[in-house]
C-alpha cells in the first residue's frame, strides 16, 4: 500500500456541527480492519474533544490544540508538544475585555473579533506566539506549531512517513496538514482557498467527505486520482523542447543502461538528490562500493573489508526519513546476489508495514534476484540482457546513455519481445540520456537533459 494512515481534522470533516455520525465512524472502522492507521488532528482542546467525539478510541493518535497536544487514547497518554504561554498573557487578555477565552494544556483560545487586541497584546509583552484562524475561532499558539508539526510526532511514533499519509480537512488551519502529507484532500464544505491548494476535492461534505475518501484508499489506495497527484512529481530534466520531465514518486520502475563510462553514475546521483530534496527515502543495494558519497544524509553499510548485516539494515531504516547504501563490496562477487535474495524478504516485511524505502536502486552487473521489486525502482545494467525478461518486463521508463542508445533500445525491445519504436540517428552530449516510455503506445524516444543540482 502506498497510503498507510488517514490524518483527519474534526470540526466540519470528521464531524457535522460536533458530531461523529455512526456511519463515519464505521468507515474509520472499515479503514482500520485493511491495516491502515487513522490519526485526528484537531484544533479543540482534549478535554471538551473527549465530552463531544466517543469514537476516540478509534484512532491510533489524536494531535489536538491545532498541534500543541499529543494524546494516545489506548493509553490516556499526554504528550504536551509545547509550552503553554504565560498566565500574565491570560491576564492581559481578560484585562483588556477579550471574551470567551480558552485555555488548554498549550493554546488559548479565543473567537473574531477579538485577534486585533490579541495581536497588540503579544506585541506589548514581547512574545514569540503566533495567531492561527479556523472559522472565526482565533488560536493563539507558540511560534511554529500547528496541525503540521503536530502529525509530524505522531507520525514519527508510528514509524511512519508523510510521504506514506493522507490528509483531510476544511479550514484555514488545514493548509498545513494537507501540504505534509502526500495527498491532502478538501472536503466540498471545505473553505475555497483550501480546496485551490488540495490534490482533490470530495463530492460529498464533512463525514460523507471522509467515508467517500475511505472508500477510494479501500478500492484501490486512491490510483484513481492518480492524474490529480502531479504536486509530488519529481525533476529529472528537461527534454529537447526546454520541456520539464517529471516522474511519478511511486509506481516508477527505471532501468538506466549504457556502457562502463557513459555517465549513469551521473544520472543516478541527480535522481538520488531528487529524491533526497524531497524527502523520500532509498535504498540503494551498491555492489561495487561506487556510492561512497550519497546526498541527504544516506548511511553507508558495510565496506570493502566488511559487509553489512540483515539486522543493521533493517535497524537504518525504521527511521521514516533515512536512506542508505548497502555496500555489498565486501562480498566474494558469486554471495552478492545470495545475500540480497535473503534480504528482500525482511524489506518486502518492512515496507508492507511502513511503505519504506520509498525507492530501491540496484546498481550492479548481474541480474537482481527474482522478487527484486518496490513500488518505484531504479535498475542500472551495463546492458538489458543483464537482466532477466522478467525483470526488464517491469520497467516503464528506459534510460539509454553512451555512443549507442539506439542498441540499448533495440536491446531492450528484443528481451523483452516488444515492437522497437522508430530512432532516428542520435550522437547525445554530456549530461544527456536517450529516454523512452515502452508501456505508452506509439511513444517515441526523446533526449533528455538531467537537471544539474547543487548541494
Amino acid at each position: 500500500m502506498r497510503y498507510l494512515t488517514l490524518c483527519t481534522d474534526y470540526d466540519g470533516t470528521l464531524a457535522t456541527e460536533g458530531t461523529v455520525f455512526p456511519e463515519t465512524a464505521a468507515a474509520v472502522e472499515q479503514l482500520i480492519a485493511s491495516g491502515r492507521k487513522p490519526v485526528l488532528v484537531t484544533g479543540r482542546e482534549l478535554d471538551e474533544l473527549k465530552t463531544v467525539c466517543p469514537y476516540l478510541h478509534l484512532f491510533d493518535y489524536v494531535v489536538a490544540e491545532n498541534g500543541a497536544l499529543l494524546y494516545d487514547p489506548k493509553t490516556e497518554t499526554e504528550t504536551p508538544l509545547a509550552e503553554r504561554p504565560p498566565e500574565s498573557f491570560v491576564a492581559a487578555l481578560r484585562a483588556r475585555g477579550v471574551e470567551r477565552i480558552s485555555v488548554g494544556r498549550s493554546i488559548i483560545a479565543t473567537w473574531e473579533p477579538w485577534e486585533t487586541v490579541v495581536l497588540e497584546t503579544i506585541k506589548e509583552h514581547g512574545l514569540e506566539l503566533q495567531v492561527i484562524f479556523n472559522k472565526g475561532a482565533v488560536m493563539i499558539l507558540p511560534a511554529g506549531v500547528n496541525k503540521a508539526s503536530g502529525l509530524v510526532a505522531a507520525l514519527k511514533k508510528l514509524g511512519l512517513s508523510p510521504h506514506n499519509a493522507v490528509g483531510i480537512g476544511d479550514a484555514e488551519n488545514d493548509h498545513a496538514l494537507l501540504a505534509l502529507c502526500e495527498c491532502g484532500v478538501a472536503t466540498a464544505n471545505a473553505l475555497p482557498t483550501l480546496k485551490k491548494t488540495a490534490d482533490f476535492v470530495t463530492t460529498g461534505e464533512r463525514g460523507a467527505g471522509v467515508t467517500e475518501l475511505i472508500q477510494g484508499l479501500l478500492k484501490d489506495d486512491l490510483a484513481s486520482h492518480e492524474s490529480e497527484l502531479t504536486r509530488r512529481h519529481i525533476l529529472l530534466g528537461t527534454d529537447g523542447n526546454e520541456q520539464e520531465v517529471r516522474i511519478h514518486p511511486y509506481g516508477e520502475n527505471i532501468l538506466l543502461t549504457g556502457e562502463t563510462g557513459s555517465g549513469k553514475s551521473a544520472f543516478a546521483a541527480a535522481l538520488l538528490e531528487g529524491l533526497s530534496e524531497a524527502k523520500y527515502s532509498f535504498c540503494v543495494v551498491d555492489s561495487d562500493g561506487n556510492y561512497e558519497s550519497i546526498p541527504g544524509g544516506a548511511v553507508s553499510l558495510g565496506a570493502s573489508d566488511r559487509p553489512p548485516s540483515v539486522e543493521e539494515i533493517l535497524k537504518l531504516f525504521r527511521s521514516p526519513d533515512q536512506s542508505g547504501v548497502i555496500n555489498l563490496s565486501g562480498l566474494p562477487a558469486p554471495k552478492r546476489q545470495a545475500f540480497f535474495a535473503s534480504l528482500l524478504p525482511h524489506m518486502e516485511k518492512l515496507r508492507s508495514r511502513t511503505g519504506r524505502p520509498h525507492w530501491l536502486v540496484i546498481d550492479n552487473e548481474t541480474a537482481p534476484p527474482e522478487g527484486a521489486s518496490a513500488p518505484s525502482m531504479l535498475q542500472i545494467a551495463s546492458r538489458p540482457k543483464l537482466l532477466t525478461p522478467a525483470a526488464l518486463g517491469e520497467v516503464n521508463l528506459l534510460l539509454a546513455t553512451g555512443h549507442s542508445p539506439q542498441q540499448m533500445i533495440q536491446e531492450f525491445c528484443q528481451m523483452t519481445q516488444t515492437s522497437a519504436p522508430r530512432i532516428d540517428p542520435v550522437s547525445l552530449q554530456l549530461g544527456e540520456v536517450l529516454a523512452w516510455r515502452p508501456r505508452i503506445r506509439n511513444a517515441a524516444p526523446f533526449r533528455l537533459r538531467i537537471k544539474r543540482r547543487t548541494r
